[in-house]
């Protein structure tokens, strides 16, 4: 196992390689100059060359690209043309936000979709299966902004049962150890901000773990249903085990290789929708930032963003394999 892990890290450098290759292409193909984005549009001819110069701009492409390689090497990745801070220092006070509404929005989603699937799947063709297939056939077609300008209108400005944005009260005092507004409460004892954090978690993670959570439920009814028809469920009824130990030894255990495949990239999916719901709640994480970054043609913001969930996706998808293993031994020895 661990040299199967080894190997999949090895892996992951060529891959990142080509990656950065194609985003270095793909970032200044698009359309506008950054030079005139950073500026404003009444910028003069002469401060857009100076810009220009300074960034290295007019250099030619390969050039560029070999210095954006030699920064990447050295773990650097560069300022931001936008404020001139460094981009990985950006990131890492931003990313703790990001990382912690999709843990929210990653639990909402697997807490009720997987027992949602299995009873939909232990009820295929009666009520509750239709309604819980209708329901998630609605949760994948509804966008995701849409969703949370609905949920923020609805039960906060309305309602007013949760905060309308942001992590935390900004009348709060809380103090801050990690960048995770939760665990911070509960690491010092300050039990009133991680309560305060989860509030204002609650809407955002909704809005942006909807659409997994649809998905899960349809691969896991899926799944379940499949297994339900396999000869050893039929045997183990047959014995008169119950159904209980049936479904926890033979049925989700077997069923649960498609549906962590789905959880593993759902996961990574939820940093990419977490723009616009950061965005719409005012979320101070990477999501509000790089939209910044989009609308002002912020290149090595772009680029190191796309290379961090390129990462993220990589380790995800590694972790996966690696509990392939844990729930089916089978695996591990192929």
């Amino acid at each position: 196992m661990l040299r199967f892990a080894l190997r999949r890290l090895a892996l992951m450098v060529p891959v990142l390689a080509g990656l950065s290759l194609l985003l270095f292409i793909w970032v200044r193909a698009l359309p506008g100059d950054p030079a005139r984005a950073l500026l404003g549009q009444r910028a003069n001819d002469d401060s857009i060359r100076r810009v220009t110069e300074a960034y290295g701009f007019d250099d030619p492409l390969i050039q560029q690209y070999l210095a954006y390689l030699k920064s990447l090497a050295q773990g650097d990745f560069l300022n931001s043309i936008r404020t001139g801070q460094p981009v990985l220092e950006s990131f890492t006070s931003r990313f703790p936000a990001t990382i912690e509404l999709a843990l929210a929005a990653l639990l909402f989603a697997v807490v009720i979709g997987i027992p949602l699937g299995y009873l939909a799947a232990r009820h295929q063709g009666r009520f509750l299966d239709t309604f819980v297939v209708s329901g998630s056939l609605l949760g994948v077609t509804i966008p995701v902004f849409f969703l949370a300008i609905l949920l923020k209108l609805v039960f906060a400005d309305w309602l007013d049962w949760f905060p309308t944005q942001g992590r935390q009260d900004p009348g709060g005092d809380a103090t801050e150890v990690t960048g995770f507004a939760v665990l911070d409460g509960l690491l010092t004892g300050e039990f009133d901000a991680s309560w305060d954090a989860i509030m204002h978690l609650v809407l955002p993670a909704i809005a942006l773990g909807t659409i997994p959570l649809a998905i899960i439920v349809r691969i896991t009814r899926a799944s379940v249903a499949d297994v339900l028809h396999e000869d050893y469920v039929r045997t183990a009824e047959s014995k008169g085990l119950s159904s209980r130990v049936i479904s926890r030894r033979h049925v989700l255990r077997n069923a649960m290789l498609p549906v962590a495949t789905t959880i593993g990239l759902q996961t990574g999916l939820l940093f990419s929708g977490a723009v616009l719901t950061e965005t719409v709640f005012n979320f101070n994480g990477i999501g509000s930032y790089l939209f910044q970054a989009i609308s002002q043609r912020d290149y090595p913001v772009l680029q190191g963003y796309i290379l961090c969930i390129a990462v993220i996706y990589s380790l995800i998808n590694l972790a996966v394999d690696l509990i392939y293993g844990v729930i089916d031994p089978r695996v591990r020895v192929s």
